[in-house]
C-alpha cells in the first residue's frame, strides 16, 4: 500500500444511522481535502410514522455526496436489511457508483432494482464471503459475521493512514443455524496488525449480557407450537430468514406444512434458496391447499409484525385477507421485538385479533421466542478485546446509545471516542480523532412515489391539516367585485355538537368571509389574490374564535 501524503486525511461522514436507528448511510474519505475519494458503506431506509401522514419511506438527504459523486469509487452493502440496502433504488441514479455486495444481498437487491426499472444500469459486483475489494486507497476485507440474516459482513477498511474495522449490524451466535459463525480469528489478527478506528452497532448498549441464540428460539418455537391444536400463525420480520428457517423447522416438528403470507416472505424465501439455504424443508403450501387442509396440519408464516396496515397480518386481523382466516381459538405468535415508534399501531393489532378470539403470544409472556441480532453489552467487550482499536465510533443508535457506548469504549480503556451525528465529518488520521466539519445530513420523503423534501409545503400542509382540520370557502364575483353567489364554506375534520350546530358555525365563517371582501376597496377588489388572502386570514381568525385552532383555509375565487 502506498505511503500517505503530508496532506492527506482518513475521514468518516455518516449521514444516517448516527443518532438514529435505521436509514444507515456512511462515507469513508480518503486523501488531501481538495480531492478526497470515497466509498460508501450502506445506502439504507428509514420508515415514517405518525408525524408522517401518508409516508412510508424516509430516504437520507445525499446532498453533499452527490456534488462528488464522481469521486465515490463505490457502494459497498454489509448485509440485506432494509435499513442499509432500502435507499440504493432510490439515489443510485444520484450516485452512480457502482456495488458491491455478497450473494444473498445482491439477490435481495436485484429484486429492486428490478421494480424500479434500474437493474440494467446498476453494476452490482458480487464478492464472495471472506472476500476482497480493492477500490483506490481503499482496500476491503469482509468479516463473516451473525446477524438475523444470510451473510452478515463486518468490513476492515485497510488505508495508508491506518485500518478501520467496521462492524455493521451483529451479535455473537455460537450456534446460529444459518451461516458461519463469526470469525473471531480474523478479528483477532486485525486487532494484531493495530485497529486505528471501529466503527460499532450501539442498538442494545443498555442491555447487559448476551443476545442469546437462534438455536434457543428454535427450541422455544418447537416447544410452544408444539402445544398449540387449532391453527396458528406466526409473525416475525421477513428479512429475519434464521428465524423464518426456526419457525419452518418448529412447523415441520410439529406436522404442521407452512404457508408464506405476504410478499417479502415469498422474496426472502426465494433468496435464500438462491444461495443454497432452506434446501431440506418441504414445498411451501399454496393458498388453495392451506385451505383444504385441516387448520391444525398448517402454520401461516406471517409479514405484518408491526402492525404496518397493508401487511398480512393487519388484513387478516380485520377479516379481509382473502386466503387466511383466524377466530376463536387460534393462535398468533409474535416472533419479533416492538420496534420503538411502533407500539401503538402493533397494539391496536393485538387488539384486534384478540377481538376475533385469537390467543397472543409474545416475547414479554414466552422471552425465549425471539432473540435480538444486535450485541450486548458483554458481546461488545468481547469485540474490543479481539479488536483493540484506538479509537470508538459508536454508530446504529440514538443519541442516548451513542453517549453510553462511547462511556462504555471508555471503560473499556479505550483511547478516544468520537460520536458524531449524521453530518459530522470525523478526521481519524493523522493526529487525534476530531469533528473537523459539518456537512449537509437531512431527509427526503418518499410521497406517493414521489422523492420530496424533508420539509417541503405537501407534508407540512398534511401536518397542519391533521392536527386542526380544513376550510373550504369558493365565492364567485362579477367582474366590479360584488358577491354574486356564496361564500359557501365547508369544513373537513372540525367538530360541532350536531348538525345544526355545525350549519351555525357555517353561516358564521360565510358572514366572515363575506365581511372580509366588502371590506376591501380600489384595486383590491381586482386582484383575486388580494381576495383570497383577505377571506382565508378572516376565517382563520374566527375559526381560532371557534375552535382555538387554526385550520388550513382553502378559498377559491371564481369570476363571471
Amino acid at each position: 500500500m502506498a505511503k500517505p501524503k503530508p496532506d492527506d486525511e482518513l475521514v468518516f461522514l455518516p449521514l444516517g444511522g448516527s443518532n438514529e436507528i435505521g436509514m444507515n448511510f456512511n462515507l469513508y474519505g480518503y486523501g488531501p481535502p481538495h480531492d478526497r475519494k470515497w466509498i460508501v458503506v450502506d445506502l439504507g431506509v428509514t420508515f415514517g410514522d405518525q408525524l408522517t401522514p401518508g409516508v412510508e419511506l424516509i430516504l437520507p438527504d445525499p446532498e453533499f455526496i452527490e456534488k462528488h459523486a464522481d469521486r465515490i469509487l463505490g457502494i459497498v452493502l454489509t448485509h440485506a436489511h432494509e435499513d442499509h440496502i432500502g435507499a440504493v433504488a432510490w439515489l443510485w441514479p444520484r450516485l452512480k457508483a457502482p456495488v458491491y455486495a455478497t450473494p444473498f444481498t445482491a439477490f435481495i437487491l436485484r429484486e429492486k432494482l428490478r421494480e424500479a426499472d434500474l437493474l440494467d444500469q446498476v453494476k452490482i459486483t458480487e464478492v464472495p464471503l471472506g472476500g476482497m475489494i480493492e477500490l483506490g486507497p481503499f482496500s476491503l476485507d469482509l468479516i463473516t459475521l451473525t446477524h438475523s440474516i444470510p451473510e452478515p459482513n463486518g468490513l476492515a477498511i485497510r488505508t495508508p493512514l491506518g485500518v478501520i474495522l467496521h462492524t455493521g449490524d451483529w451479535k455473537i451466535d455460537p450456534d446460529p443455524l444459518l451461516g458461519g459463525p463469526t470469525d473471531i480469528d480474523f478479528i483477532r489478527k486485525l486487532g494484531d496488525e493495530g485497529v486505528l478506528a471501529m466503527v460499532c452497532d450501539s442498538t442494545n448498549v443498555f442491555v447487559d449480557g448476551h443476545a442469546g441464540s437462534e438455536a434457543d428460539v428454535r427450541k422455544a418455537m418447537v416447544a410452544l407450537i408444539g402445544n398449540l391444536k387449532a391453527g396458528v400463525a406466526v409473525a416475525c420480520f421477513a428479512s429475519n430468514v434464521a428465524r423464518m428457517d426456526s419457525v419452518i423447522r418448529a412447523a415441520e416438528a410439529n406436522g404442521r406444512r407452512v404457508a408464506l403470507v405476504g410478499r417479502s416472505m415469498h422474496r426472502m424465501a426465494a433468496a435464500a434458496k438462491s444461495v443454497g439455504l432452506m434446501q431440506d424443508i418441504k414445498p411451501f403450501l399454496e393458498d388453495n391447499e392451506a385451505k383444504r387442509l385441516p387448520a391444525s396440519a398448517v402454520l401461516y408464516l406471517c409479514t405484518g409484525s408491526q402492525g404496518e396496515p397493508r401487511a398480512a397480518l393487519s388484513r387478516i386481523a380485520e377479516g379481509t385477507h382473502p386466503h387466511v382466516k383466524l377466530g376463536a381459538g387460534d393462535a398468533c405468535v409474535f416472533s419479533s421485538r416492538v420496534i420503538p415508534g411502533n407500539d401503538i399501531p402493533i397494539r391496536n393489532l393485538q387488539n384486534r385479533l384478540t377481538e376475533r378470539g385469537v390467543r397472543l403470544y409474545t416475547e414479554r409472556d414466552h422471552p425465549g421466542i425471539h432473540v435480538s441480532g444486535h450485541p450486548c453489552r458483554d458481546e461488545l467487550a468481547e469485540m474490543y478485546a479481539w479488536a483493540r482499536p484506538e479509537i470508538s465510533v459508536p454508530t446504529h443508535g440514538e443519541r442516548r446509545h451513542l453517549m453510553e457506548h462511547a462511556a462504555f469504549a471508555r471503560d473499556l480503556q479505550v483511547p478516544q471516542q468520537v460520536t458524531p451525528r449524521n453530518g459530522d465529518m470525523v478526521r481519524l488520521a493523522p493526529g487525534r480523532a476530531e469533528i473537523i466539519d459539518e456537512v449537509q445530513a437531512g431527509r427526503l420523503y418518499v410521497d406517493a412515489g414521489v422523492v420530496v423534501p424533508e420539509h417541503g409545503d405537501a407534508l407540512r400542509e398534511r401536518r397542519h391539516a391533521a392536527f386542526n382540520g380544513m376550510v373550504a370557502v369558493s365565492v364567485v364575483l362579477d367582474g366590479r367585485g360584488k358577491i354574486v353567489s356564496g361564500p359557501q364554506v365547508r369544513c373537513l375534520g372540525l367538530p360541532a355538537e350536531s348538525e345544526a350546530a355545525m350549519d351555525d358555525v357555517l353561516d358564521d365563517l360565510a358572514d366572515e368571509a363575506e365581511n372580509a371582501v366588502k371590506r376591501l376597496k380600489g384595486d383590491a377588489l381586482e386582484l383575486d389574490d388580494s381576495i383570497e388572502t383577505a377571506i382565508s386570514r378572516a376565517v382563520k381568525k374566527a375559526s381560532q374564535r371557534i375552535w382555538g385552532r387554526r385550520p388550513v383555509v382553502e378559498t377559491t375565487v371564481l369570476r363571471i
